[in-house]
């Protein structure tokens, strides 16, 4: 078979497309692929599947990187917290002035500007930076 990066590109591009189109596109045979897919799972590499939203649908929705300066103690905590939040979409530890950064969504303003107080007033958390997302130029 040719690489799994193929394989995951084309997932990445449509995570519903079929095992025989995938091997279509690949030249290799359905259960190649199959094989290799429960492989790549059973390996932790593809940890589940999901969709892709119709740009028009996002782009009604709200969204916000924040930054977020945390006592260093409280980092675990403030972690397990956000991961509850479901408007949480990502987030990464970071480099330089802050420790973390949060991209969450939300259906309204009001709901993003309460996901970003709810953020702030965790235990642990000295300062927040937000950056409101005004459109996407490129989403993979």
């Amino acid at each position: 078979m040719k690489s799994d990066q193929q394989l995951l590109n084309l997932l990445r591009e449509n995570s519903r497309r079929s095992v025989s189109d995938i091997a279509n596109k690949l030249g290799v045979s359905r259960a190649t692929v199959q094989q290799r897919m429960e492989r790549l799972e059973h390996r932790g590499v593809i940890q589940g599947y999901t969709i892709k939203l119709n740009p028009h649908f996002e782009q009604q929705q709200v969204s916000a990187y924040i930054m977020i300066s945390v006592l260093a103690r409280k980092t675990a905590d403030i972690t397990r917290q956000l991961q509850k939040d479901p408007q949480l979409d990502m987030l990464c530890t970071i480099s330089g002035q802050y420790d973390l950064l949060a991209k969450v969504t939300a259906a309204t303003t009001e709901a993003l500007d309460q996901s970003i107080d709810r953020i702030g007033t965790l235990d642990g958390v000295e300062k927040t930076l937000s950056h409101i997302v005004l459109s996407r130029k490129v989403d993979r």
